[in-house]
């Protein structure tokens, strides 16, 4: 069974609507981080420690049923430390697999570089295909999976850099950035007493959750359109800023994003407007830039949304 766009975007909205509980003025990166979560996909939440990167992963998480398991990635920690590991039960002589914290629906990986690129390539298989091998078996997990990543991306001491190989496997990157000063202002008379995510209610089944994730790959999406997602990540590999451009997954990620976007706004087809909303978050962090760029202080997303504006928009046709 699949939701229609009308009721995933009435279900996304219910869901947006109590993390906003949490979350004061970040309304977009909220519906961002929905729209990842109705792609099946896996969110990187890169920014400056404070901003709510762990709040806004845990208030997701409070809004869905199933299983939610948080892991704090440290220099010290083990790949078994989070697939789990054998555990020889003396009664029965016998070994017996106990599932570490990544056999759950929502996992929140804080810090993800702060541990070791050991530890880190653990997660690239659960990330992609969905299981987890420890003594030669390989294990399911469960559905849905959603891993919420977040990392400082300022603080480098004690830190271990994502490779590129990992940072593909995240369908996307958000950034919150620091409030408003009228949200600054609410955080305090909000938390004054208590913490407002307390209060974040469930409003979303697992069924439901599937269901959506379903529709979404429903959505139509025009010949033109297809192709306009291509030249976008063609174009990032034609750029004199780059050293590396997006690989298909990136166009493929983006027509998803662009169909998850259709979806939250209630409507069965993707119009462009909806690829260049999800290009910068979705490429954003596939490219690898030169050098003197970096040093720059440009973004790979301030990089996409140049190409968009040099890449012809199409207009799709019956």
């Amino acid at each position: 069974m699949s939701l229609n766009p009308s009721d995933i975007s009435k279900l996304s909205r219910a869901i947006a609507q109590e993390v906003s509980r949490a979350i004061e003025g970040k309304e977009e990166t909220i519906n961002d981080s929905i729209l990842v979560l109705l792609c099946e996909g896996h969110l990187l939440i890169e920014d400056v420690p404070g901003v709510g990167k762990t709040t806004l992963a845990k208030a997701i998480a409070r809004t869905m049923a199933g299983e939610f398991r948080r892991i704090q990635f440290t220099p010290d920690l083990l790949p078994s430390d989070i697939t789990g590991s054998s555990i020889y039960n003396q009664k029965e002589g016998t070994f017996e697999f106990r599932e570490g914290p990544l056999f759950a629906n929502v996992v929140l990986v804080d810090e993800v570089n702060r541990a070791t690129p050991k530890t880190q390539s653990a997660l690239l298989e659960a990330m992609e295909e969905r299981q987890v091998t420890s003594d030669g078996v390989t294990r399911k997990l469960p559905e849905p999976f959603f891993v919420f990543a977040t990392q400082n991306n300022i603080e480098m001491t004690g830190t271990y850099p994502l490779p590129e190989a990992q940072l593909d496997r995240f369908f996307a990157r958000v950034r919150l950035g620091y409030p408003s000063r009228k949200a600054e202002s609410d955080i305090l008379d909000h938390q004054r007493v208590e913490n407002p995510i307390d209060h974040v209610q469930q409003v979303a089944r697992v069924d439901e959750i599937i269901a959506a994730q379903k529709g979404v790959r429903q959505i139509f999406v025009h010949e033109s359109v297809r192709e306009y997602c291509v030249d976008i990540v063609r174009a990032t590999r034609e750029n004199s800023q780059l050293n590396l451009g997006a690989s298909p997954r990136g166009s493929l990620y983006v027509m998803h994003a662009a169909q998850a976007r259709a979806a939250v706004e209630g409507s069965d087809f993707v119009r462009p407007d909806d690829v260049k909303y999800v290009a910068p978050m979705v490429l954003g962090h596939r490219m690898m830039l030169r050098g003197e760029v970096r040093a720059r202080g440009t973004s790979g997303e301030e990089i996409v949304r140049q190409i968009l504006e040099t890449v012809p928009t199409p207009v799709p046709t019956a």
